[in-house]
């Protein structure tokens, strides 16, 4: 017998003659029935877990009062995160153009623990260096007397801003929060948009970054790119201590009046001449400011007179420099503070010759990036719908298209690179010329794939073997900021390239606010090597010439013309070294000094 017994409250009822349970009749349940119930569990896990606040709140870029062109006279806009002669530049640029403007002075350590203090975790120490400089001087206007309501009215942030895979993305909404938590909330910050071309002005902003503003800022970069390589071209070998630093700061100074007075006088006076054809007229003005950027003669004149100034620094071109190439994430290899351990002039101090990274390698990369972008999305987004005949014709569109944009983006490297060379020649070419971005994109891309973006891409890897391979540089010194990805994927490649190239000493540092003696410790060690493989390559020049350099040395005391710093120096194949460079070049005229000496 079964001992089964029905459960109170349910149906057990047996269908007659099958053995199995009969289908037990359900009522269907509704929608509501289904949201209220929902609706009733949600309500008790709420309270359960103590959540009161039901209100969401969707993720936006925030809206901040704009800064207008009526609040430009009594407003001060402030920048930073170059070289202060970038921005000395950029400062005078402004002024010329109407603007009260002042740059941020170098970042410190303190300005790097304000920032982290403020900020976010886990950002690059970029970040904390360059929003703990500006909550600084914030704080230091309140502490001169300035009322926190003034400053934030009467002082807005520039800054340049971007996307992509690196934490440069995240800049501007860090300075608003960093801001924020430092009691600073509504500050304001504009952003110059890398990828936004040269005229970004719009409605009735303060800062119109107009042609005007954008190619003075070009002019900026590009002024203060070849002053800043000769300085360091010269520093090494001064013969007297401080003589470049005072021709550099006095050339920076000379050239920040020329931008001052050619900035404000290249202002188109007015539209209104032809306010009936206000387009005829914006174009006849952008016409003229392009004619005079090409043909001008007022920076020219001013490079001149720079070349004066750098020409009074005598200089000893047998001393033993080994020559270390600077590179890495971009603002780490291009500040001169505390950002990167004061790196360039501890390897100064340390008897090294650095080669520095100018701005206008990466603009002139950024540049090739778009258009390169531009030829791989030809064609992307084509109906497949379409008839053969109609996906052709669409096809030739996007290829007329395509070409327009690339011969738009050529002229513009032909311009840049002509502009830049147009100043290098008023200092006898002693800057080093830009290197060619396609000759990169080819030395990189068997390593590193050269779609990738971010940071500075494959430029890690291509200045590692360009600046190596045609004899530029002893040894290739990385500096980029702690967990920076661009960088760390190029130091993931960077094993193949040194097991390829066997001469690349090369070195990345992280820099992270933090652990400045223990960098210092390791580029101590690797410029050990770049030094021998220099001393090595000096006593080479020495066999084969005959000559000591107790003879150079000799000849330089008695011929003025062989301490010219502009004196010019060509290259031996395969060496890099000024001295060695120097010995084998005027070996015959030293020989000649010697036996007159003699006589």
């Amino acid at each position: 017998m079964s001992s089964h017994r029905p459960t109170p409250g349910h149906d057990h009822s047996f269908g007659r003659g099958s053995g199995i349970d009969a289908p037990v009749a359900t009522t269907p349940v509704s929608d509501t029935t289904i949201d209220i119930l929902v609706a009733r569990e949600r309500s008790r896990l709420e309270s359960e877990l103590g959540i009161t606040d039901k209100h969401v709140q969707h993720a936006a870029r925030p809206e901040e009062r704009p800064f207008t062109r009526a609040e430009r006279p009594f407003t001060t806009v402030l920048f930073g995160g170059l070289t202060w002669k970038h921005e000395r530049l950029i400062q005078a640029m402004m002024h010329g153009l109407g603007y009260k403007a002042e740059y941020l002075a170098t970042p410190n350590v303190r300005a790097f623990q304000t920032g982290k203090e403020y900020g976010n975790n886990g950002q690059c120490n970029p970040t904390y260096f360059t929003v703990g400089n500006l909550i600084e001087h914030l704080t230091a206007l309140e502490r001169g007397g300035l009322s926190r309501r003034d400053i934030i009215d009467r002082h807005v942030f520039f800054t340049a801003g971007a996307c992509g895979p690196c934490r440069f993305g995240m800049y501007e909404a860090e300075f608003r929060l960093a801001l924020r938590n430092a009691g600073f909330d509504g500050f304001r910050v504009l952003i110059l948009e890398q990828s936004g071309g040269l005229n970004q002005a719009s409605g009735d902003m303060g800062l119109e970054m107009n042609l005007d503003f954008t190619l003075g800022i070009l002019n900026s970069f590009m002024i203060a790119d070849v002053l800043n390589d000769v300085a360091y071209q010269l520093r090494p070998f001064e013969l007297v201590p401080g003589a470049t630093d005072a021709a550099l700061n006095e050339s920076i100074e000379i050239m920040a009046r020329v931008m001052e007075r050619q900035k404000a006088a290249s202002v188109p006076r007015a539209v209104g001449d032809s306010a009936h054809r206000p387009a005829k007229a914006a174009a006849r003005a952008t016409a003229r400011r392009f004619l005079a950027q090409l043909f001008g003669r007022e920076l020219l004149e001013g490079m001149t007179e720079c070349r004066a100034l750098f020409a009074g620094v005598k200089v000893d071109r047998t001393r033993l420099r080994p020559v270390v190439k600077v590179t890495g994430e971009f603002w780490a290899q291009t500040t001169e503070g505390d950002g990167n351990f004061n790196m360039f002039r501890f390897l100064e101090k340390e008897g090294a010759q650095v080669m520095v990274e100018p701005i206008s390698t990466w603009l002139l990369y950024l540049l090739h990036q778009v258009k390169q972008e531009t030829r791989d999305r030809k064609f992307s987004g084509l109906d497949p719908t379409l008839p053969l005949t109609a996906r052709m014709v669409q096809k030739v569109k996007r290829l007329g298209t395509m070409w327009k944009k690339v011969a738009i983006f050529t002229f513009a490297e032909k311009v840049y690179m002509r502009e830049y060379n147009r100043l290098r020649r008023c200092l006898d070419n002693i800057p080093h010329e830009l290197p060619n971005q396609y000759a990169m994109q080819r030395i990189a891309h068997p390593y590193y794939n050269t779609r990738l973006e971010g940071g500075e891409g494959h430029l890690e890897v291509a200045k590692n073997i360009y600046y190596t391979n045609k004899s530029l540089c002893h040894m290739v010194l990385s500096v980029k900021p702690f967990g920076c990805m661009p960088s760390t994927q190029s130091d993931g490649v960077q094993s193949a390239v040194t097991s390829h190239h066997k001469d690349i000493i090369y070195l990345p540092i992280e820099t992270s606010g933090e652990g400045e003696i223990n960098a210092h410790s390791r580029v101590q060690m690797v410029l050990g090597e770049a030094r021998a493989a220099a001393r090595a390559e000096l006593q080479r020049a020495v066999e084969q010439t005959g000559l000591t350099l107790d003879d150079a040395r000799a000849a330089i005391a008695n011929n003025p013309v062989f301490s010219d710093p502009f004196l010019p120096l060509r290259r031996t194949r395969g060496v890099v070294g000024v001295a060695p460079n120097f010995l084998l070049q005027f070996a015959p005229r030293i020989g000649a000094a010697r036996k007159e000496r003699t006589v």
